[in-house]
């Protein structure tokens, strides 16, 4: 018989039997230390009924995937005869992100008469650090957008239902609000921008209400990105500057430098050197001011660094037509960044192909192509879209030459051998 009710999860979620599978795998390594081994063929045998009870790790990992309880997804424990209706309760509270109505109504007594306090937070930031690991090392993904708006209902439902002082109250929405920033910067990555938007209203309306200018310096600068990157120069500075003018810009030069880099990234697509040079001058030096030990949020000290300006260098060099300057910052970013950027390391190597190219060098902006990960080069939308555009300039440049000849081969097979 098949689960009609996970399948009616999956899509209110729009998620495949793939990101499923994805989105299982990351939660059962944030909840057991160790990767999880779903693939899509477990997620079909759960589909079709033929799988009606999933081993323990599994159900858990569904339960915070879904927010609710393992009943409620049409799954039937062994020996009983026909699944648990809903209305049922079954409380597994440690790993409920309650995303869904029923979840929530099946979760309010029990929540209702629990103290929200600092342990709360702290678990919170706990789920907040592994998400931020899952978005450096896949990026883009639909299952990390899923999984940060799940999330961020659990921190409001946690704000809704239990009882909490105010400074705890302004901490969830504070999580919430970067948990809807994580959701909104997955759908940026991946492309998705009227989503991201949609994420834009929700994120900076619950950052307000937590009164951290931290958070809402993150989702302002966001925007500015994912202006940029919608081709709408006017409104990135705008938005950009909302950030850069926040008070945490003056305390803290960090945050200063990451708005000035991402002002001067801007200032690239409008084709103002002048303007772009002098940004990243006022960044570099900010950088330099900064305090390497200073106590910052974790989604900044994640990133944010020498290599991350260098490669928003990189990215604006290019967007000016100054392919030899581009070539210098990405070999410069590269040197420095950190492993557990594999997002970061496959999206700077790809534009050091464009850079090289941009100069004529055929055979080594093949061979720095070559070197992005085949997983990266098929599965993430944006540096699958700059291969693209890679593809199509070595094309107009010289379509006949073995430099070509020898791209379009090995494109041809990752492709296959990934399919």
């Amino acid at each position: 018989m098949r689960n009609a009710a996970l399948q009616s999860r999956m899509r209110e979620r729009e998620l495949r039997q793939r990101e499923l599978a994805e989105l299982v795998n990351d939660a059962i390594s944030q909840l057991t230390g160790r990767v999880g081994e779903v693939s899509e063929r477990v997620v079909r045998r759960w589909l079709t009924g033929q799988t009606r009870w999933p081993q323990e790790r599994q159900r858990l990992a569904l339960e915070a995937v879904f927010g609710c309880p393992i009943l409620e997804l049409g799954f039937i424990p062994r020996g009983a005869a026909v699944p648990v209706t809903p209305e049922e309760p079954v409380h597994r509270r440690a790993f409920i992100t309650a995303t869904a109505t029923t979840a929530l109504s099946a979760a309010a007594p029990a929540l209702a008469a629990s103290r929200v306090g600092s342990s709360d937070i702290e678990r919170l930031e706990t789920k907040f650090a592994a998400l931020i690991a899952s978005d450096h090392r896949h990026g883009g993904r639909v299952t990390i957008e899923t999984h940060a708006l799940a999330l961020a209902d659990e921190a409001l439902t946690l704000q809704q239902l239990g009882t909490a002082s105010q400074r705890i109250r302004c901490g969830l929405y504070a999580c919430a609000a970067a948990f809807t920033s994580s959701a909104m910067w997955a759908a940026i990555d991946g492309r998705r921008f009227d989503t991201a938007l949609r994420h834009f209203d929700r994120a900076s309306s619950l950052a307000a209400m937590s009164g951290d200018p931290t958070i809402q310096f993150r989702i302002w600068s966001h925007a500015g990105t994912l202006y940029r990157h919608i081709g709408r120069p006017a409104d990135a500075l705008a938005t950009n500057d909302v950030a850069r003018n926040l008070s945490i810009g003056r305390r803290d030069p960090m945050f200063a430098s990451l708005g000035h880099a991402r002002h001067a990234a801007i200032h690239a697509v409008t084709g103002n050197t002048g303007a772009t040079q002098r940004a990243f001058g006022h960044a570099q030096d900010a950088f330099d001011r900064a305090d390497p030990h200073a106590d910052r949020p974790l989604w900044l000290k994640a990133f944010y660094d020498q290599a991350e300006i260098d490669s928003l260098a990189l990215s604006a060099y290019l967007s000016l037509g100054n392919y030899e300057q581009a070539e210098a910052h990405a070999h410069r970013s590269l040197a420095v960044l950190r492993p557990h950027m594999h997002r970061s390391r496959a999206i700077t190597t790809t534009r050091l192909a464009q850079a090289q190219l941009g100069q004529g060098d055929l055979e080594p902006a093949v061979a720095t192509a070559m070197s992005v990960p085949a997983d990266a080069a098929t599965r993430h939308v944006r540096v699958a879209g700059m291969l693209h555009s890679f593809t199509t300039k070595i094309h107009a440049t010289a379509p006949h030459s073995p430099a070509a000849h020898a791209w379009d081969q090995y494109a041809h097979d990752t492709r296959r051998n990934l399919a």
